[in-house]
């Protein structure tokens, strides 16, 4: 029997048509049969939650490993990670976070002040993922990033949405390997894209010196520099991290016996600019080697009850004249020291005004590897103000020379007023 072109083609025809609905139906049986085994234990909520109904989670969990077409990428501790994260992000507390066991170690090592990356602290702001301050001597500083810069693209991938924890995870990196982010610097509406090599990241947070005026680097003022007799002490305390104590302690014994032993040194400026932040009680330290044992620091408001964290120690440098920079890298334990010292009458603030954190944290260890950051309180300075998303507004304001960044016209403006004491 021959068969004609038509008839040959119409077989073809009506055996895909069979084959493709056959193999369909295969598939959509194999599917809605097919469960991946998950096991859940633990499931019992602790006794203090309540009457807590998780039949929706269930539900939605028990669906999607029976419905979702591609089961390979039913990963359960993804899908865990990620309902804790929607549970939290439900607060709408940016600093609220749950972290991962990668995101949690990243912070760990932030606070020892050693990691690998780019070496930048990032924040969020009106839903937009900004830095709010690169670390002195960084790939990122030495790249070109700037505090308050806005990340829209990390390797040129749009990051809109993405969890500040996430964007941390795919920004770091190891060593010698490249990360590209388009930024929008403060000053300019355009996006520019920044390459910047990581690097071995060692964060010492403070440093210091004293210095005759001639001496001091960034100034150009003629008279400061002709001046060769007056002294300045400097502290620059760029991080609160697991040393920052014991460093200070010992940065501030050396700086004191120079300034007893010189009797030239017409006052001490305390650097905060950049300083995203850290731990609350050692912001409280910080203050107390200005301000006298008792003095009010800090005020915690939890909702229900207000406690006042005073000085508690003897400081080295109650009665010296202080000045303290800032600008809008400086953040929650930095602000909370600034507001100290200008609320107690002990400094001025010069610089710009401050990133406005008003919230503290407490973080807790999950015990997997896993960390969760709880908004617990807000904090106030002794006066009562709440800087939240207000920030310090400086008693005297002085903006960056941006035709001439060798020039630090805040240190210098600082400096003249010691000076001029």
């Amino acid at each position: 029997m021959k068969f004609n072109k038509l008839q040959i083609f119409l077989g073809l025809a009506i055996a895909f048509v069979f084959g493709y609905i056959f193999g369909t139906f295969k598939v959509r049986v194999y599917q809605a049969n097919y469960v991946p085994h998950f096991t859940f234990t633990n499931e019992q909520p602790p006794a203090d939650l309540g009457n807590v109904d998780m039949t929706r989670f269930y539900t939605v969990w028990e669906k999607l490993t029976q419905l979702y077409y591609d089961k390979k990428v039913l990963d359960p501790n993804k899908m865990m990670n990620g309902a804790i994260n929607g549970m939290v992000a439900s607060l709408g507390d940016p600093f609220t976070l749950y972290l991962p066991p990668v995101q949690n170690t990243s912070f760990q090592q932030q606070l020892a002040g050693k990691f690998q990356g780019i070496g930048a602290e990032l924040s969020t702001k009106d839903g937009k993922i900004i830095v709010l301050a690169p670390l002195n001597g960084s790939p990122a500083e030495k790249a070109g990033i700037k505090a308050g810069d806005q990340i829209d693209k990390v390797n040129g991938k749009s990051i809109a949405g993405m969890n500040i924890n996430d964007v941390v995870g795919i920004i770091r990196g190891p060593k010698g390997t490249k990360v590209t982010l388009t930024v929008v610097h403060p000053d300019s509406k355009s996006e520019t894209d920044i390459t910047i090599v990581r690097d071995d990241i060692k964060v010492s947070s403070v440093d210091g010196w004293v210095k005759k005026v001639s001496d001091v680097s960034g100034i150009t003022d003629p008279t400061l520099k002709q001046n060769k007799t007056q002294e300045i002490a400097y502290i620059r305390l760029s991080q609160f991290g697991n040393d920052t104590n014991q460093d200070w302690t010992k940065l501030v014994a050396k700086l004191k016996a120079q300034i007893d032993k010189d009797g030239n040194v017409k006052g001490v400026i305390l650097d905060l600019r950049d300083n995203p932040g850290g731990y609350l009680t050692d912001a409280t330290f910080i203050a107390g080697e200005f301000l006298p044992k008792g003095t009010p620091v800090v005020t915690e408001d939890d909702g229900v009850n207000q406690q006042t964290l005073n000085v508690d120690r003897d400081g080295q440098l109650l009665n010296i004249p202080l000045i303290v920079l800032i600008d809008g890298g400086s953040a929650s334990a930095s602000e909370i020291v600034s507001g100290a010292l200008r609320d107690n009458k002990r400094a001025e603030l010069v610089g710009l005004k401050s990133f406005g954190k008003g919230t503290v944290q407490e973080a807790l260890d999950l015990g997997d590897g896993t960390g969760l950051h709880v908004t617990v309180a807000k904090w106030l300075t002794p006066n009562g103000t709440w800087v939240n998303k207000v920030g310090l507004t400086p008693d005297v304001v002085v903006n960056y020379d941006t035709k001439n960044p060798s020039h630090d016209a805040q240190l210098e403006k600082a400096i003249e007023i010691l000076i001029n004491k």
